[in-house]
């Protein structure tokens, strides 16, 4: 429900300020934008922005993506890995508090069931394994919290884990050049390869995981 408002106030805001200023859509959005890119501001909004992002249900990839685009890939992905890492800190501690009433009734489905085992059993592995796969990224963050899986474990896996998503993202970001406003869009297409080829290698990095808690068991 809270996200529900979120979401109605921020386009009520969008439209108003769009409205109020006779801007186009994409011109709203180029103003925001430069103001991200350019004010003092910009960095500490935008890890704000990206903490409290798992309250309002946005989208991980869709913040991640901005970064690189603002900021460049180097500069991008450092902050986008920055912000990312306290967001799903944030969502642990919501899912560790909150969702605790939860437990039960997503433990009957048997397929969570067994990741729940594993989670307890093995924190570190599993929740890196998970980063690997790209599954949505606060929903194990949750989840994690609801088991209340060790803390230190937790980020420790998924600062390792999630940083071969956050440039295969970071770099899909980076690949949009262009203005908005104007209408002139392009794609960059390095930058998109190395986007792709990031994706591999967290599928890769995945599976050689998987492969050796195999071997071991």
């Amino acid at each position: 429900m809270a996200a529900m408002i979120a979401w109605a106030l921020l386009l009520a805001g969008y439209w108003w300020y769009t409205s109020a200023n006779g801007l186009t859509p994409m011109e709203t959005m180029q103003a925001l934008i430069h103001f991200v890119s350019d004010s003092s501001y910009g960095f500490p909004l935008y890890v704000l922005v990206y903490m409290v992002r798992p309250i309002f249900l946005f989208p991980a990839t869709l913040v991640t993506m901005t970064a690189t685009y603002l900021y460049g890939p180097a500069q991008g992905i450092a902050y986008a890995l920055v912000a990312s890492n306290l967001s799903s800190m944030i969502a642990y501690f919501i899912g560790r508090f909150f969702g605790s009433g939860f437990l039960h009734n997503i433990e009957q489905n048997k397929t969570v069931g067994i990741y729940a085992d594993r989670l307890r059993c093995e924190s570190f592995q599993t929740t890196m394994i998970l980063r690997f796969l790209f599954l949505p990224y606060d929903l194990v963050s949750y989840f994690s919290g609801f088991l209340r899986i060790d803390l230190g474990w937790f980020m420790l896996a998924t600062v390792l884990g999630s940083i071969p998503g956050t440039i295969s993202f970071g770099m899909l970001g980076a690949s949009i050049q262009g203005d908005f406003a104007a209408q002139s869009i392009s794609l960059d297409p390095f930058s998109l390869a190395v986007s792709a080829a990031m994706f591999v290698f967290s599928i890769g990095m995945y599976r050689l995981v998987r492969k050796r808690e195999v071997m071991r068991n």
